[in-house]
């Protein structure tokens, strides 16, 4: 076990450097798996820093599956395996983060579609159609239509009939929501750009009700495509305003299927 670790530099964010100080000796192996961390204790002389910025890093050390507690012994470094999906939900909130983010859904989303196209009932057709009219009502109110618009992508995940694969859009939601909340701000503040999504929204249904998976899916992939657009349009106001709104914890319990 190593006594001495990186310095960390005083300022915001204490907790994530002690955290990725400890992470870096865990990754490289000077701390092993099965091996006990220093006790908080000894951590907070280690690093100079307060016991509560050391129980944010270990707590973030667990939720990267680095760590695990065992009750009245210590922390302890996990067996290696494969590293959990690590997206940091504070840089969310900048204009190249919310496009990659969109680049993530628009593979996933597309596919999606268009396996909806090919195995959707009547009712899943129903549900979409309602979820749009629920979704385009809600902006024409002065809403973002976030709770709608998550309601009309699950539809059609639901419609896809896979659930291996709504399984994996709901565990990567967590991560995306800050960019989708950005997104539809966005798309909100301007009638433009709301007509606009309600056209795409509008296709993609259209192609799913006609059985047509190529359409589909390019209608879905259009969708993303011009999201990244309407994110390149945006003013430096509207993000120095998200910045504000979004500096907070953006990871909620929404699923990935929102635009």
């Amino acid at each position: 076990m190593p006594s001495v670790f990186t310095a960390i530099t005083p300022g915001l964010h204490l907790s994530d450097q002690v955290a990725e100080a400890l992470a870096s000796e865990i990754r490289s192996g000077r701390i092993a798996a099965g091996d006990k961390l220093p006790t908080e204790a000894a951590l907070v002389v280690q690093f100079s820093v307060s016991r509560t910025v050391v129980r944010e890093a270990v707590s973030r050390l667990k939720s990267l599956g680095l760590v695990d507690s065992r009750q009245g012994s210590g922390v302890y470094v996990r067996t290696a395996g494969f590293s959990p999906l690590n997206f940091d939900a504070r840089y969310a909130v900048s204009k190249q983060a919310v496009i990659q983010m969109v680049e993530v859904r628009r593979a996933l989303e597309a596919e999606v579609a268009g396996l909806a196209a090919q195995r959707h009932t009547d009712a899943d057709v129903q549900r979409i159609r309602a979820a749009i009219v629920a979704l385009d009502a809600a902006v024409a109110a002065g809403g973002d239509g976030v709770d709608e618009d998550v309601k009309y992508h699950r539809a059609i995940a639901d419609a896809a009939q896979n659930p291996f694969l709504i399984s994996t859009l709901e565990y990567l939601g967590q991560f995306l929501i800050g960019a989708t909340r950005v997104t539809r701000a966005n798309e909100a503040r301007r009638t433009d750009f709301a007509r606009q999504v309600s056209r795409e929204h509008d296709m993609i249904a259209r192609a799913i009700e006609a059985s047509d998976p190529v359409a589909a899916r390019k209608a879905a992939a259009r969708h993303m495509d011009n999201a990244i657009q309407r994110i390149e349009r945006a003013d430096p106001a509207f993000w120095q305003q998200q910045g504000v709104v979004l500096a907070g914890p953006l990871v909620e319990g929404l699923g990935p299927h929102s635009r």
